[in-house]
């Protein structure tokens, strides 16, 4: 269970963070089949639903990627698209033109640079425009398997949190502290089980502590999801 610490007027004792063993066996058998939600085909198509993932959910990017696929099927054919068809296409989620604009870039990068192919190192990757350390550790971990940190999004960072695993609140801060808490064959399917688990019980206004496979080992419960101090 994890650690009792007594408040400063010596009331209740409040618990530390949880333990990090018995939270990964928990999130395992919670969420044993949990993948990535963005449909994909292989690394550039991961590449692309996850530059448009920002700011958007999974579904609306599952239902814009086919579409842009159909008309571009390949990054050559993307970089040679026009701005303004491309922005038709992703409008709807949200942020188009810029997203259009990382998406012609990165694809042009990748026809330039890369002979068509998607790199496998982080270096590389976040070299690409549009392409920051959360979407390069999205194509790593799920497209090749390499395990080179630990994505972070809103669900992760809010969770690891409430878990009292980080008290940051910069996404790349907190990536830092997952690194050092969790065995590196964790970190990607790590991920993947929380951002589940932050869609379907540790919501953000409203998180479902009764219902919760890790609630006894989660120092918040007590506190209706707000963080340990």
């Amino acid at each position: 269970m994890p650690r009792a610490t007594t408040n400063r007027r010596g009331g209740a004792a409040l618990r530390g963070p949880a333990p990090v063993p018995a939270l990964l066996a928990a999130l395992r058998a919670a969420y044993p089949d949990a993948e990535c939600a963005l449909r994909h085909s292989d690394a550039y198509g991961l590449l692309v639903a996850t530059i448009l993932s920002a700011q958007c959910t999974d579904a609306r990017v599952n239902l814009v990627t086919p579409e842009v696929f159909r008309r571009w099927p390949g990054p050559r054919d993307l970089a040679a698209a026009s701005q303004p068809a491309v922005e038709r296409v992703v409008r709807s989620t949200g942020f188009f033109r810029n997203k259009a604009r990382s998406l012609r870039g990165m694809a042009a990068a990748l026809r330039d640079r890369h002979g068509g192919a998607v790199p496998r190192t982080m270096e590389e990757l976040t070299a690409l425009p549009g392409v920051a350390r959360k979407t390069a550790n999205v194509v790593l971990g799920t497209a090749f398997g390499i395990a080179d940190g630990v994505v972070v999004d809103t669900h992760v960072g809010r969770i690891a949190r409430r878990l009292g695993l980080s008290r940051e609140q910069d996404p790349v801060k907190v990536e830092r502290d997952l690194m050092a808490a969790l065995p590196r064959d964790e970190w990607v399917l790590f991920s993947h089980r929380l951002i589940h688990h932050g869609r379907r019980v540790c919501t953000a206004r409203a998180p479902r502590c009764g219902e919760c496979p890790v609630g006894g080992l989660c120092p918040s419960r007590e506190t209706g999801g707000v963080p340990p101090r």
